[in-house]
């Protein structure tokens, strides 16, 4: 049998150890052989593959990113994209994929099974969005990394006693943002599903002045106030049709500024998340992600994605992990009040 792997949309770190995981069971225990495709679905629609054996796969397991490239593509967004994709595994001989990504990537992997594509889901993302899972590999690393610029920020906004904005990453979830935020003993935590009141905000934040204490803000890039539109600063469209959000914490540190008095400054951590070293979490979890998802493969049970379900990895229908998006709710959220203002 002969297996491809992909990786797809924003990188994240574990990819890797998914990677390695796969091919070394998939290679020494069953047998099979493996083609890697390169850069997400676009390798498919350019005939972009090359092999991958257990050699390629050696020492990858700490590294950060993806040995096989990522982009992100919609193949059903390119003329005679499954017609490509479909001449892409007949040409290589590739009998079922292992299929790593994000909402995106996955809701493409769940049209292509619609239309008879053997395939495995396996959930990766910083973003922690995807339902059918309790995590997926990458938020642990992109939520330790934000919290140590946390703690490394409230230092220097009290020697200047002014406010700081973090902006962090999760689209459209505040995941990260409410994890960091609470670890990272911030005052204020913004998130995309509760708008918030930015004089309420500007209030919390007199209330630190009030005892000579500098506050930390974090914001979700997707967070918005109320009655009011997402901030942005780049409108164009990728080809999931996403925007490329960033833009409130400059926004919410010039209001603050303005509306408070004290001085405001704003620290966008961007894509220095989804970089470097996963974290051992991330690590474990990725690892046993390949395995099960190859073991998905050896069994014919095509057409779902492994999930962290408390300790056990089991598996759920793709079309399930790809109907709704994970968001954080609101008795969650709420359980964190005392320690904001």
């Amino acid at each position: 049998m002969k297996v491809g792997v992909l990786t797809g949309g924003g990188d994240c770190p574990g990819l890797n150890a998914v990677i390695r995981s796969v091919v070394r069971k998939g290679v020494q225990e069953y047998g099979f052989d493996f083609v890697g495709v390169r850069d997400g679905w676009l390798g498919l629609l350019q005939d972009d593959v090359a092999p991958l054996d257990i050699p390629r796969v050696r020492g990858i397991l700490p590294r950060g990113g993806t040995i096989l490239g990522s982009s992100r593509t919609n193949p059903f967004k390119h003329e005679d994209g499954l017609r490509r994709v479909r001449r892409t595994l007949a040409a290589h001989g590739v009998d079922a994929l292992v299929v790593i990504g994000g909402e995106d990537t996955l809701g493409v992997a769940t049209e292509l099974h619609r239309q008879g594509v053997p395939l495995v889901g396996v959930p990766k993302t910083i973003d922690n969005d995807v339902s059918g899972t309790d995590y997926t590999f990458g938020f642990d690393t992109a939520v330790g990394i934000a919290t140590e610029a946390i703690d490394r920020l409230h230092t220097t906004a009290e020697s200047h006693m002014r406010t700081l904005v973090v902006e962090v990453m999760g689209r459209h979830s505040g995941w990260i943002a409410l994890h960091a935020g609470v670890a990272g003993g911030a005052n204020v935590i913004l998130v995309p599903e509760r708008p918030f009141d930015i004089e309420q905000v500007c209030d919390q934040v007199r209330s630190r002045f009030k005892i000579r204490y500098a506050p930390i803000v974090v914001v979700a890039e997707g967070a918005a106030p109320r009655q009011g539109q997402t901030v942005l600063k780049d409108e164009s469209l990728d080809e999931f049709g996403h925007v490329r959000l960033s833009g409130i914490g400059e926004w919410l540190a010039r209001e603050i500024q303005q509306r408070t008095g004290h001085d405001a400054r704003t620290t966008v951590l961007g894509h220095i998340q989804r970089g470097g070293t996963p974290s051992a979490f991330d690590r474990w979890l990725a690892t046993r992600f390949g395995l099960h998802a190859i073991d998905a493969v050896r069994d014919g049970d095509v057409g779902v994605m492994v999930s962290l379900r408390g300790t056990r990895i089991v598996r759920v229908p793709l079309t399930d992990a790809t109907e709704t998006k994970k968001v954080v709710d609101q008795p969650l959220y709420d359980e964190f009040g005392v320690f904001f203002g």
